[in-house]
């Protein structure tokens, strides 16, 4: 079937459609998603009963890399670096030094059970070398896992800051497999361009898309997010210009951003989830339509082969080397070890060798879908009987708990004030973005010249305004006294 300009966007929005619904049915069985948008995604190919016909890499990379910004850049605003912060360390050394080891012995096996170069090896290792977060948490979540101590960020904090290492390793190790007489240590000083250029790109244009988000007036809302779109897409494609890695540019951007006060941050972070959750289904989608399979199961068995020691042996291997210098359970580390599911990032990245036009492209791609598939069902469908097994889930009681807590925090202020903005008042003036406003505390509203006017980050307030404060405790009133007056007392209504 030919896909035409006429019944393009009734065929797409009908598979996106039927994407939805068939992945609302995933959280019952704890099958992620990923699988059945894949599947569906196959079903209207040209093997499939669809008989769609799309046999285009470059086409599908550029999808993948568009995607991946969007799925990276939610992801980094997600992350709360006071939840992370104690389990930095770890995270970076699994994202990096993890990856890394996981590719090497992954592609040392490769080399051995195959009549692939060493290079070829390695470059299959490197692709698969990353996991995949939206994978793992869409199963957490499915199952309302909740895990112990610090093992969700160390997760969370691997699985989005990974993909830059697996994206360096791929494109270091194609470069030998197509220039056969370059030297594997001529591509060191690639990897610390990458790196370096990424890190220092990302937390630059952090701080410079701070500023232009909370110093531009916009005239309407929903520009905000629309303006954070073009700030990522900037970010990325002007470091790879420079030759830093756009993947780790974004994230750390991302994160930054995702940490400060922003206009319109929750209308943001509402607008970016929501197109995460759109790239996540459109790349899904066009992988699967890209992947011919019939041409996928010759190699099942070697790609069971493979997967099931990237499983048993080169994960939990990058993952104990990385973390053998911290202490922590070792039933943790096996857990940490047993989440490590493939997902779209490797397939995406398995598309590279087939613009490259190296003669085992076609093998490597059809291998690494079969692995990335296979990892999912395997380790995927286990995760919360892992979790249990290993003891590292929480207990029900305390999981309730957890859950009221969290229930409650988001519940009704507990606590109100009226504050009048004197003359001379450190907060006139000021925009309450600028204010670092307490996060338990909001500016319901604002009274001026007797109108009551609802506020936003970009509100600037103005001496004798009287601000309606609502916290949840009475210590969060006194945080937002100390915030809005620490050039003399404001006064205060009686607290009602």
């Amino acid at each position: 079937m030919n896909v035409t300009i006429e019944n393009f966007l009734l065929i797409g929005s009908l598979l996106l459609f039927v994407s939805i619904i068939v992945g609302k049915t995933s959280y019952k069985f704890g099958v992620p998603t990923l699988i059945l948008f894949l599947g569906v995604g196959m079903l209207a190919g040209s093997d499939g009963i669809g008989g769609i016909r799309f046999d285009n890499p470059k086409l599908a990379q550029f999808i993948g890399i568009v995607s991946l910004n969007f799925i990276l850049f939610s992801g980094g605003l997600d992350t709360s670096l006071k939840a992370v912060k104690p389990v930095m360390r770890e995270g970076i050394l699994l994202s990096t030094l993890g990856v890394l080891l996981t590719a090497v012995s992954l592609g040392a096996f490769v080399y051995y059970v195959t009549d692939f170069t060493i290079y070829e090896s390695m470059l299959l290792g490197s692709i698969v070398s990353s996991t995949d977060a939206a994978a793992v948490f869409s199963i957490l979540r499915s199952k309302s896992l909740a895990l112990k101590t610090n093992l969700r960020p160390t997760l969370e904090l691997e699985s989005g800051s990974n993909d830059p290492m697996a994206y360096v390793l791929t494109i270091a190790f194609l470069s030998l497999v197509v220039n056969q007489d370059q030297h594997l240590a001529s591509l060191i000083p690639l990897f610390l361009q990458q790196m370096v250029f990424g890190a220092i790109a990302g937390f630059g244009f952090g701080k410079l898309s701070k500023i232009i988000i909370n110093k531009i007036k916009l005239d309407f809302e929903g520009l905000y997010p629309v303006l954070v779109i073009a700030l990522m897409f900037i970010t990325f494609s002007a470091t790879v210009f420079v030759g830093g890695n756009g993947f780790l540019a974004i994230y750390i951007c991302a994160v930054y951003l995702g940490n400060q006060d922003l206009i319109h941050k929750k209308t943001i972070l509402k607008m970016f989830d929501g197109l995460a959750w759109l790239m996540q289904i459109v790349l899904f989608l066009t992988l699967g339509l890209l992947v011919f399979p019939t041409e996928v199961f010759p190699y099942m068995g070697i790609g069971l082969l493979i997967s099931v020691f990237l499983i048993l042996v080169a994960r939990p291997v990058g993952v104990f080397i990385s973390l053998m210098f911290f202490k922590m359970k070792l039933r943790r580390r096996f857990y940490i070890s047993w989440v490590g599911l493939r997902g779209a990032v490797p397939i995406v990245f398995a598309t590279y060798p087939l613009l490259a036009g190296i003669e085992k492209a076609d093998m490597i791609f059809n291998i690494v879908f079969f692995i990335s598939v296979s990892s999912v069902l395997i380790q995927g469908t286990t995760l919360s009987v892992v979790a249990k097994w290993l003891h590292v889930a929480m207990p029900e009681k305390d999981k309730s708990v957890s859950e009221l807590e969290s229930f409650l925090s988001e519940g009704p202020k507990a606590a109100m004030k009226e504050i009048d903005i004197s003359a001379g008042c450190f907060a006139a003036n000021k925009m309450i973005v600028d204010l670092r406003f307490p996060k338990n505390a909001i500016i319901a509203m604002i009274k001026r010249n007797g109108v009551y006017i609802t506020p936003n980050g970009g509100t600037v307030i103005q001496e004798n305004d009287t601000l309606v404060v609502l916290s949840d405790t009475q210590e969060g009133l006194d945080a937002v006294n100390a915030c809005l007056k620490p050039k003399e007392l404001v006064s205060s209504e009686p607290e009602q």
